[in-house]
């Protein structure tokens, strides 16, 4: 039995402990000399003023409800680095007034009815990994109360179809039991996000999360064939059909809604038959933008790899042990169907022509392991690791955009020189890492990692306002404020301004239509003051009663 940490990322079992946290303790003092790297400990739970939940569930629904402390505390923030300090210093902030945990689509439907008839906010939650401030009760205070919808008792596959290679599956299966139920029957979802082991089904399809693979089924939006949505007003269920023409697409109007027009309790998900054959290659560079240059090719050229991540100099060698001038590309390939090796032959040589040589022909790497390996083994230690440093007073965070190819070194400088603002405004020393997790025709989707060296207490707002400062340059330079985190509370300003004007239109409409007594995820995507009263709504007037 493991114990999933309270403040923290994962499981108290998996924490970063003894020598690995001397290492990664060392490595930081050699990067940033001047580093308090002091280790904090977080409070005892009990010793947090928790306020009492200001209502409770009607008797239809008392054997849904906890309202147990940890269980409050423990659904009422994400698993950002704001929400990892926030919880070390004991700021707990808001917190559900209780936690309900339906088993049927019907539960489901009787909450919805029960909150709405009560005024009282709904936060859909999976998996609780939100990055984004996307699970916090944080815009709840006008609502007489709060409930995290807890959807993980809905953790089947109802169903599948081997002929069309898909299964009907809940949405609050967790990854690794959604691949175990797969296993037997030789498919696989081969959706692997850094959440995987702690997110669900219905949070990937809520945020439009990214997975796995670099090309192609880059997001969850890849892998749906139809979903069931229940909504305040409704139960939307669309068609199982490969495509379809039929005026806009039903799914697509849930897809990355975050629990604000409705809950996801189930869909129907395209697999892929297990892989038999992998191919892997790791090329480093002398020269970064040559290293892009052949990153593009290769997004470009048909082969469509699996994994094609370009770690630029510091993160290769802070994450993968590499040293190269200008970076180094992981490649991978894979099939059910046929082996791989020429696909990885030609990706070589595509590289070769920009300068680019394999490990084999160029061993710089720190270490006797494939790069491809030690990066694998690091990403997915990342999130413990940044829990440890960050009881160490340090900033690491990261954030990701997308952007075509022609702009990216236009907007990949402007952030960099937004950080090195930042980091003297903040009076922090700190390191700018980025690599590219997915990689598409038209452009990249980097993503940024922040090392810096803050001051205890304070690191949640220099940390806010780094963020603000590469946000703001993300915006201005073309890129989107999110590629695969979602919007949550923290982006939307930026969301805001990113969105056509015609389409907020329409999405004020739809919630106004969808949740009339406004309770779903409040603060999310839309804020309640924008709810326009032109057409008014079923079973209700306009907003909140």
């Amino acid at each position: 039995m493991t114990t999933r940490s309270w403040w923290g990322w994962g499981t108290v079992e998996d924490a970063v402990t003894g020598a690995e946290r001397t290492a990664l303790t060392r490595r930081i003092a050699t990067l940033l000399p001047d580093a308090d790297l002091t280790i904090h400990q977080p409070p005892e739970l009990t010793a947090l003023p928790i306020p009492q939940p200001r209502t409770r569930a009607p008797r239809a629904l008392a054997g849904l409800a906890s309202y147990d402390t940890a269980d409050r505390v423990l659904h009422g923030h994400g698993q950002a680095f704001r929400d990892i300090v926030r919880n070390l210093l004991g700021r707990i902030g808001d917190v559900p007034d209780l936690v309900v945990r339906p088993r049927t689509d019907q539960d489901v439907v009787d909450v919805l009815d029960w909150c709405a008839a009560a005024g009282l906010a709904v936060i859909p939650f999976g998996g609780g990994t939100s990055v984004v401030g996307g699970v916090e009760p944080r815009d709840c205070h006008d609502y007489p109360g709060s409930v995290a919808l807890d959807l993980t008792a809905l953790d089947q596959v109802l169903e599948i179809d081997r002929t069309s290679r898909a299964a009907r599956i809940q949405a609050g299966i967790l990854g690794p039991a959604l691949e175990s139920a797969l296993r037997p029957h030789d498919l696989t979802l081969r959706h692997f996000p850094q959440s995987f082991e702690f997110s669900t089904l219905g949070g990937w399809l809520a945020t439009r999360a990214g997975g796995h693979y670099a090309t192609l089924y880059t997001h969850i939006d890849d892998l749906l064939e139809s979903m069931r949505v229940v909504t305040p007003v409704g139960v939307s269920e669309s068609r199982r059909l490969p495509a379809s023409g039929a005026g806009p697409a039903p799914d697509r109007l849930f897809l990355g809604s975050e629990g604000t027009l409705g809950v996801i309790t189930e869909a129907w998900m395209r697999l892929q038959d297990r892989p038999r054959w992998r191919a892997k290659a790791s090329v480093l560079f002398d020269d970064y933008r040559a290293a892009v240059d052949a990153t593009r090719t290769l997004a470009q050229s048909g082969l469509n790899p699996a994994n094609c991540r370009l770690l630029d100099p510091a993160e290769a060698f802070l994450n993968a042990g590499v040293l190269a001038a200008g970076g180094v590309l992981v490649l991978g390939f894979e099939s059910a169907d046929h082996p791989v090796d020429d696909a990885r032959r030609r990706a070589v040589e595509i590289c070769a022509g920009f300068g680019g040589r394999t490990r084999d022909e160029a061993p710089t790497t720190a270490s006797d392991a494939d790069p491809s390996d030690t990066w694998r083994s690091s990403f997915l230690r990342m999130p413990y690791q940044r829990d440890a440093l960050a009881a160490q007073s340090m900033i690491t965070e990261t954030f990701e955009t997308a952007c075509t190819w022609d702009r990216f070194e236009q907007l990949r400088a402007a952030i960099e020189t937004a950080a090195a603002n930042a980091f003297r405004a903040t009076g922090v020393t700190g390191v700018l890492t980025c690599r590219f997790t997915h990689v598409y025709p038209d452009g990249p989707a980097p993503y940024f990692g922040v090392y810096a060296a803050g001051r205890w207490g304070s690191t949640v707002e220099q940390w806010d306002e780094i963020k603000t400062a590469v946000s703001e340059a993300i915006s201005a330079n073309s890129g989107t404020i999110t590629h695969h985190h979602a919007v949550g509370r923290d982006h939307r300003p930026w969301y805001d301004r990113e969105r056509p004007g015609p389409f907020a239109t329409a999405l004020r409409a739809t919630k106004h239509a969808l949740d009339p007594a406004w309770i779903l995820n409040p603060g999310v995507l839309i804020d309640r003051e924008e709810l326009s009263c032109s057409s008014p709504p079923p079973r209700s007037s306009c907003g909140p009663s």
